[in-house]
């Protein structure tokens, strides 16, 4: 995305890059200050003879980063729900070499965001996260851009994989069977463990209420169930009778704090959430000022994460 934007990335936002590092699991730690030809390291088929290997001397992300001589580190490692590492620790030595920190990881804003958010306003850099929820959509931007507004409380669908199964149970296939075919689209994991029980959605519930709301919770204080107890008769029922079962994230202020929830779900079929179909996104948002804004995703494609990352790219950079 960066290479297919980049003359409107220079004609319109006056930004020129040049990408001088990259990191992966089966490339190791490559750098060089001058420039990488990104199309020589796509990581279909890594071979030693196309010079896809780890740079011998870079032992660390901190020599990484020193190496590259990184004004921006694009973060983008998998999910881990209990520690949100080593997310935070690639983050927080981005921040400290002195480079703006961009993630599409949630870990580490349900584990560590006031620490980094604080560490990225004393060294003057930017900690960008739009990724992390609905993929590109600006939701935490677009709240940047509504100052002194107050969220009471915000429900939605944000597990894509969830309510793929769903949708397709509800033509008949069994669980296995729906998500045997969610995999082949390229929407579940592997391992689908966290969105089919629920914590993908807890972890997305908890990254907005800390950032949006302010209150930092714990993914324990979260009620959390998944999908695994739906059968394919219930769900159908659901969907024949106009109240289809959704997988639901819930927050709203209470008191003090906040009470937050994944539950599967009736829905009425005719409501917002009870159209959401397929890999759809919706959520719903409770404030002050306006009682209700929503924002649905309509089957988003591939680039549109990558797209969240390129627009925290431009937002960390421009004047």
């Amino acid at each position: 995305m960066l290479l297919d934007r980049e003359q409107e990335l220079r004609d319109r936002h006056g930004i020129s890059f040049r990408i001088t590092g990259i990191a992966t699991r089966s490339l190791g730690c490559i750098a060089n200050p001058s420039g990488l030809d990104p199309n020589s390291y796509v990581e279909r088929a890594p071979s030693p003879a196309n010079g896809r290997k780890s740079d011998r001397e870079l032992t660390s992300v901190r020599d990484w980063l020193s190496a590259a001589q990184a004004d921006i580190l694009f973060e983008a490692t998998s999910l881990n729900v209990e520690t949100g590492q080593p997310a935070i620790d690639h983050i927080r030595a981005a921040l400290e070499h002195g480079a703006h920190a961009i993630t599409a990881n949630k870990g580490p804003i349900v584990h560590a965001y006031r620490e980094l958010r604080d560490l990225a306003a004393a060294k003057g850099k930017r900690f960008l996260f739009e990724s992390t929820v609905m993929d590109g959509v600006p939701i935490f931007s677009f709240f940047h851009e509504m100052p002194t507004i107050h969220l009471q409380g915000f429900h939605g669908i944000l597990n894509s994989t969830t309510n793929v199964i769903l949708s397709e149970m509800e033509k008949g296939l069994s669980f296995d069977e729906a998500l045997k075919k969610a995999q082949q689209l390229g929407i579940a994991e592997t391992d689908a463990t966290h969105d089919i029980d629920g914590w993908d959605a807890a972890v997305k519930t908890a990254a907005l209420v800390t950032v949006l709301m302010d209150m930092p919770v714990k993914l324990e204080d979260i009620a959390r169930e998944g999908i695994r107890d739906l059968t394919t008769n219930a769900l159908r029922n659901g969907r024949r009778d106009g109240w289809p079962f959704k997988l639901v994230c819930r927050a709203q202020r209470v008191g003090d704090g906040v009470r937050a929830s994944v539950v599967p779900e009736k829905v009425l079929s005719t409501s917002p959430m009870g159209k959401i179909s397929g890999a759809s996104s919706y959520i719903y948002f409770e404030t002050d000022i306006f009682p209700g804004l929503a924002i649905t995703e309509e089957n988003p494609g591939v680039y549109a994460t990558a797209y969240g990352m390129l627009a925290d790219f431009v937002r960390a950079v421009s004047k």
